[in-house]
């Protein structure tokens, strides 16, 4: 049986546990969110990354991607994004408004790549072209195909951090909706 959680104290802190759990649990519906930017033409562009880390305390959620990647030129023209969250299990769908930035060089980037280096999705990372690129004719589409360059990384961390969410939670009791700052809770017509 679902508990209801009540106070804005209780949801806030269950949001940022299940954000938090999904980082580490392959099957939680929260690894793979939806991140949407926007190109310098104002057209919009909508992704599934994977969830990697969460900080609740900065109010943090970070991503990883090839520096080279189409999103980080987007974030780079406008760092304003939105991440879109949904659990069938809790009936939420978080929309998270962030400010995201991108390290590429440093000792943080270094520490998570030392990691990553030794996983499968290393690769994803070696590629010697950008990620979108246009194969050429006659190239083989298969995953393990990919040219690596084996010295030359061009793993990025992306930074989001959270300016606003808007939870939504569907019950048949019916549906409440929030809007949550850092210091504010609006309850809102859903």
């Amino acid at each position: 049986m679902k508990i209801l959680l009540q106070t804005p104290d209780e949801i806030r802190h269950q949001i940022w546990k299940e954000l938090s759990r999904a980082t580490s649990d392959r099957h939680h519906a929260w690894r793979t969110p939806v991140l949407a930017t926007a190109n310098s033409d104002y057209s919009v562009n909508a992704r599934t990354v994977v969830l990697r880390n969460v900080n609740q305390l900065e109010g943090q959620l970070q991503i990883f991607t090839d520096a080279r990647s189409p999103k980080v030129a987007e974030i780079t023209g406008a760092s304003n994004a939105v991440f879109v969250f949904w659990s069938s299990r809790l009936r939420w769908q978080l929309r998270v408004r962030v400010i995201i930035s991108m390290i590429s060089k440093g000792p943080t980037v270094d520490a998570l790549w030392q990691r990553v280096k030794q996983s499968a999705s290393a690769g994803d990372y070696l590629s010697l072209t950008p990620p979108g690129s246009l194969l050429s004719s006659g190239a083989s589409i298969s995953p393990k195909s990919t040219e690596i360059a084996l010295n030359e990384s061009h793993f990025a961390i992306l930074n989001a951090q959270v300016i606003e969410i808007d939870w939504l939670e569907l019950a048949s009791t019916g549906h409440r909706r929030a809007k949550i700052t850092t210091g504010t809770w609006d309850w809102l017509t859903p």
